[in-house]
């Protein structure tokens, strides 16, 4: 279990379609701030793994992670390929993957074991519902969470830690994407981002088992001194929160600026 008085990890997180140059200052100011963990997302045609070498390039502690490859249109032989012709460090790497149903666990549960015969990285799951939530325990080194309140967060993690106590092994490190916008404009792209999200079936099935507007599950606020109190409500909950940076505008100095603003104090 969790130690609500534990200081906890705290990661950044950006799209990977931003240009190189603001992928490579966000991820030098993380490493410099002391974050743990720095990822991309792989959203369609753009290819995350490419994005993260950039990040790899400037960094040489923190943890580089991929949140996360649809096991549905890359296969893990290619995701391997990927890994090692990008020369990714493996001991630093969080490779997440995921798959949509029909066919969802199967597919990651295979997915899974191929790429653990291949790579030495670490593999984490995205988990939504009770029974991938269930798998990832079972079979991963990381889960990450995805549009999920805090209070919700912790169900989901307990049923990863039951399906790691089915399985007789410890359980996975428990992570927690969450967007981050300060100010209006940063604000309207989380809505935006909250109602993309909620025409995809697996998402709005999500949203309508939680009761809330997809916003709440973000941290959306006003000014930057609002957000320690708004991190304090994941305390206890999961082992490293991710804040997936929605900026006003994508430029290095806003995304800088919005490391800078969440960074742990």
């Amino acid at each position: 279990m969790l130690n609500y008085f534990s200081l906890m990890a705290q990661g950044f997180a950006l799209f990977a379609g931003v240009s190189p140059a603001i992928v490579r200052a966000a991820a030098r100011e993380a490493e410099t701030l002391g974050y743990t963990s720095f990822l991309v997302n792989h959203p369609g045609a753009t290819d995350g793994l490419a994005s993260l070498a950039q990040a790899a390039g400037q960094t040489r502690t923190i943890a580089l992670g991929i949140g996360v490859i649809p096991l549905h249109t890359r296969r893990p032989e290619s995701i391997v390929e990927g890994v090692k012709s990008q020369k990714l460090p493996l001991d630093r790497l969080l490779l997440g993957v995921g798959s949509p149903n029909p066919g969802a666990r199967a597919r990651v549960r295979s997915g899974i074991a191929a790429l653990r015969a291949d790579l030495s990285a670490r593999l984490v799951v995205a988990a939504l519902g009770p029974r991938m939530c269930e798998l990832a325990g079972e079979v991963a080194d990381g889960v990450l969470f995805n549009w999920l309140t805090p209070e919700h967060a912790r169900a989901s993690a307990e049923l990863v830690r039951q399906g790691a106590a089915k399985a007789k092994r410890t359980p996975p490190k428990l992570f927690a994407y969450v967007r981050l916008a300060v100010g209006d404009a940063g604000t309207a792209r989380v809505r935006k981002e909250a109602d993309r999200y909620a025409a995809i079936p697996a998402y709005a099935a999500n949203f309508a088992r939680m009761g809330v507007d997809p916003v709440a599950t973000a941290i959306a606020v006003s000014r930057a001194e609002m957000i320690p109190a708004a991190l304090a409500k994941w305390r206890g909950v999961v082992d490293e929160v991710v804040l997936r940076a929605l900026p006003s505008e994508d430029t290095v100095e806003e995304m800088v600026t919005l490391v800078r603003a969440a960074a742990a104090r």
